[in-house]
């Protein structure tokens, strides 16, 4: 039985990383004609509620593959919230260029919280509204004030703006989340080799975001290799592809 688990796993490894190189392949050839960034469309797709009409709190999460040939490796990742009777949304994420002007990579902006980053769609993580969801937020905006890592940024193998989501998910428990696979630098945990997943149902194990393991209810199992993730979602049937993300159901937003 053991045998037959490690020859599945090998070959899904190879399989994994045979379809990855070929979208690196097409990431790089993508890249070399894609739009200049400056005129990349961050159009919102309507994902997110209306704050004019929609008057209950609201807090989403999520992200949307990286500029350029980044995004054939991994997504960039943020948080946007609307208090009961706010008109706008605030967005919270991580942003490594800003570094390059002041010393701190951590962006707390008003912004549609449903943009495109840089001509790509982002996908809908979790999406919490009502009764109880001006509390969340408060405590989204202080454990993002108390983000450890605002003053530096690596984006392989973090910290990066998914390592700002998870640590904020791992402070507020209630947004039940399950980053996708290509949230490269979700699991760095900086000098911790253990930590709960970002997602508060399991545990995790993490050298320097290289290597570990991830156990829980959400995110099912996870092995991080050289930051890549592999993995089975059981609750929501579904492979955890590097590169691919994820093949099987949709994860449904909490």
């Amino acid at each position: 039985m053991k045998r037959r688990l490690r020859i599945a796993l090998i070959g899904l490894i190879g399989l994994a990383l045979s379809l990855g190189m070929m979208a690196v392949y097409q990431g790089f050839k993508n890249a070399a004609t894609a739009q200049d960034w400056r005129t990349a469309s961050r159009e919102p797709v309507g994902l997110a509620p209306d704050p004019a009409t929609t008057r209950e709190a609201v807090i989403q999460v999520y992200a949307a593959r990286a500029w350029g040939w980044r995004g054939t490796f991994g997504v960039h990742s943020w948080i946007a919230a609307k208090p009961s009777g706010a008109d706008a949304y605030t967005v919270f994420e991580v942003i490594g260029w800003r570094l390059r002007w002041g010393d701190t990579s951590l962006a707390i902006h008003q912004r549609p919280p449903d943009a495109r980053w840089f001509g790509n769609a982002p996908e809908l993580l979790t999406d919490l509204r009502g009764p109880g969801v001006d509390g969340i937020i408060r405590r989204v905006a202080k454990a993002a004030r108390a983000y450890p890592y605002a003053g530096e940024y690596t984006l392989w193998p973090g910290p990066n703006s998914n390592t700002f989501t998870a640590f904020i998910a791992r402070q507020v428990q209630e947004l039940n989340l399950d980053l996708p696979p290509t949230a490269i630098g979700k699991d760095y945990l900086g000098g911790r080799l253990f930590a709960k997943a970002p997602s508060g149902s399991g545990f995790q194990f993490s050298l320097f975001g290289l290597f570990g393991l991830t156990a829980a209810l959400e995110e099912g199992l996870e092995l991080n290799i050289l930051g890549l993730s592999f993995g089975i979602d059981p609750r929501d049937p579904a492979l955890k592809l590097p590169f691919l993300g994820r093949i099987g159901a949709d994860r449904r937003p909490r």
